[in-house]
């Protein structure tokens, strides 16, 4: 009879709790499903991959790597674990059950036991991180939630652990302290018990496990554990391609009454998912350089506000509860507007606007597109597309554009560079040094490059002694290559990433027409942010390149033997990576080769370095729009600089050039630290 209740018991609270998980699990698909039908390409040989490397390999993951580690056993000892949860589900029904394994059994045992103390161990070093050590980037919110899962965890494992000892007790085996080593100490511990008291134990801790494993089911889909489902989906239907691309508008659309994204189901069901996927680790905020330098923005805390407003506004539209059961979470964890005990229709609710009530515009001006926050994320979350969705929908939707991002379209508009300088002294730059030939398509006979010269290179003072320098060597190099000259646009890359995809495409279809014009094969530019667009966007309009770095050629013509880098250049240079070279287009090598293979050069590394590299704080046209909150991001970069003690510092980009000159004047040491470009430090060992 006690056996049939058992089973009664147990078949309910398995029905019950796979009910709830099941409706929860789908009315967040629903949720999804109110966003735009997404692209998707097969390639599902790539998707593996990327599913391997990073959610089974672990691979962002282990950038933190104690943390990496930790996720590596919960990972995969919660695995083993299931398996034996069968096996311990039967034992509760025939007595002293197991798989049928023959001998190998025993090795299965120890295998299980040491899966669940290696989680046990892994659950305890989580709750010393987030509340003994208190890692900054996990203290932001520090609910009952959090706390739920390492209880949670923790009487998962340690149930086992004494259901398995006591079950020894109730069958009278011996405690097995080689097989079963865990499980067999309890056993020992309590060997004199009597088999009563041990199987009344077994079924006391039997029910604590079951119970504890279907709780924690229910509660996954209406926490941030949800990514645990959700992270290896993510990842599989994360977007292909070159990485940071942005969807291209459709302006010949004419259905299209809006641009850009300014409701949460305006978003692809793809940048959707990317809501629940969020694990909240706080990796992303914890490296973005706006967040670390006291501005709004907090990339998890941005994607964690849209996850709540999408459940909140896809309760009502799908009239569907997202938290279950309800005397558990109850109305507090949802928001005023679905607290009512009579359901409102989605039409008469009128929701938070996605942009200024749960995102601000602080928040999206903020932003310095340097992708830190989604080269971090272990999910696969992309934050960036999504922040400049929102910036089209001001930009081109409302019209609500910062003063300097108004000037900034104008001069681009007007004269095609940020400043509104006569478009007709864009050849001027040539004219500051005799000792080199630089010619325009329209006085080339051929030529094998087109040096893209950029609005920077052309306008800027600083930034035409990197031109000028770059053009004496092609020179020494015998390249034959051409400048647009008075012809050449703007790239429109940092109109893009501001939000104006129409000037962009304006500009985009103008220089492509140009190319096309002068017979334009093979692209070289010393601006980072137009070889991106070049290379990655450029193509989906038309463009047939190859688009090179001037780092990229340099290297190949130092292999070549056509410079030589002879002269010694005594100079200890640390070095920064561009985002727009490095974290878009994974180049960390190359500069750093050329770096060392000029004489008397000696390459420091900032703490912060490669992949990890923080922005200069000029990325997404915030060049052009002043800070006015927490510390200046480029004063912080050349602090990081600054400690190495170095006599220059590098780079590879004018804007980043730009920026840490400014950081050295504001530091007051530009007497004592140079800025150069790589090219320049080329020049200088060059024995011409």
């Amino acid at each position: 009879m006690l056996q049939l209740l058992n089973l009664l018991a147990f078949l309910a609270v398995i029905g019950y709790a796979v009910y709830l998980f099941v409706n929860l699990v789908y009315t967040r698909y629903l949720f999804i499903k109110l966003g735009k039908k997404s692209e998707f390409e097969p390639n599902l040989k790539e998707r593996i991959s990327t599913v391997a490397s990073n959610a089974l390999g672990h691979k962002k993951l282990f950038k933190d790597k104690k943390s990496g580690l930790m996720h590596l056993v919960l990972f995969y000892t919660f695995f083993i674990i299931q398996i034996g949860l069968i096996e311990l589900i039967i034992k509760g029904f025939i007595k002293g059950y197991e798989f049928p394994f023959g001998e190998a059994h025993k090795y299965f045992s120890l295998l299980q036991e040491w899966a669940t103390f290696l989680m046990l161990l892994a659950v305890l070093y989580g709750f010393y991180r987030r509340y003994g050590e208190k890692l900054k980037r996990l203290q932001w919110r520090r609910d009952g939630k959090a706390a739920f899962v390492y209880f949670a965890l923790s009487t998962l494992t340690l149930s086992i652990l004494f259901t398995l000892g006591f079950e020894a007790i109730m069958v009278g085996h011996e405690p097995n302290l080689i097989y079963a080593p865990f499980s067999g100490i309890i056993a020992l511990l309590f060997s004199g018990i009597g088999t009563t008291a041990g199987t009344i134990l077994f079924y006391v801790f039997w029910w604590i496990h079951m119970l504890t494993v279907f709780s924690f089911l229910v509660f996954v889909p209406q926490s941030k554990q949800f990514h645990e489902l959700f992270a290896m989906v993510n990842i599989f239907f994360k977007k292909q391609g070159p990485v940071g691309k942005l969807r291209k508008i459709d302006f010949e659309d004419e259905s299209a009454e809006e641009f850009g994204v300014g409701k949460i189901e305006d978003f692809t069901q793809a940048q959707l998912i990317d809501l629940y996927a969020c694990a909240e680790c706080g990796r992303c905020t914890n490296m973005c350089p706006a967040s670390v330098t006291g501005k709004t923005l907090s990339p998890m805390e941005l994607i964690v506000k849209m996850r709540n407003h999408l459940t909140e506004k896809g309760a009502t539209v799908t009239s569907r509860t997202p938290w279950m059961p309800s005397f558990v979470f109850g109305s507090s964890a949802l928001s005023p507007s679905l607290d009512s005990t009579e359901h409102e229709t989605a039409a008469a609710v009128e929701f938070p606007s996605l942009i200024g009530d749960v995102i601000t515009e602080e928040e999206l001006w903020a932003c310095t597109t340097c992708r830190n926050c989604e080269d971090q994320c272990p999910v696969g979350n992309e934050h960036v597309d999504k922040i400049i969705d929102l910036r089209r929908f001001l930009v081109m939707t409302e019209g609500n554009i910062p003063q300097e991002a108004t000037r900034y379209f104008q001069n681009i508009e007007r004269q095609s560079n940020p400043w509104g300088i006569n478009r007709k002294e864009r050849i001027k730059w040539r004219e500051d040094r005799e000792d080199i030939t630089v010619k325009t398509v329209k006085e080339a006979e051929e030529f094998e490059y087109l040096l893209w010269v950029g609005s920077m290179g052309s306008f800027d003072k600083r930034s035409q002694k990197i031109v000028q320098s770059f053009s004496k060597i092609m020179n020494i190099a015998g390249i034959d290559f051409a400048i647009l000259g008075n012809d050449e646009r703007n790239s429109g890359d940092t109109a893009r990433r501001m939000g104006n995809e129409f000037l962009f495409q304006q500009l985009c279809e103008e220089n492509i027409a140009n190319f096309q014009k002068y017979g334009v094969k093979k692209i070289v530019t010393i601006d980072p942010h137009a070889y991106n667009t070049f290379k990655h966007e450029y193509p989906e309009f038309g463009l047939e390149a190859e688009v090179y770095h001037h780092t990229e050629l340099i290297w190949k013509w130092i292999q070549e033997g056509r410079i030589k880098p002879t002269k010694e250049v005594s100079e200890a240079i640390a070095y920064h990576d561009s985002c727009y070279i490095g974290r878009y287009n994974d180049i960390y090598d190359i500069p750093r080769q050329i770096l060392k293979s000029i004489p008397g050069v000696k390459v420091l590394e900032m703490e912060r370095n490669k992949s990890d590299s923080m922005c200069c704080g000029a990325g997404g046209g915030r060049m052009w729009i002043e800070e006015t909150q927490g510390k200046r991001i480029n004063v912080e970069r050349t602090e990081q600089a600054l400690r190495l003690s170095p006599t220059t510092i590098g780079s590879n980009c004018p804007y980043c050039l730009t920026m840490l000159s400014d950081g050295t004047k504001a530091k007051e040491v530009e007497d004592q630290v140079k800025t150069m470009d790589i090219v320049e430090i080329v020049e200088k060992s060059l024995a011409v």
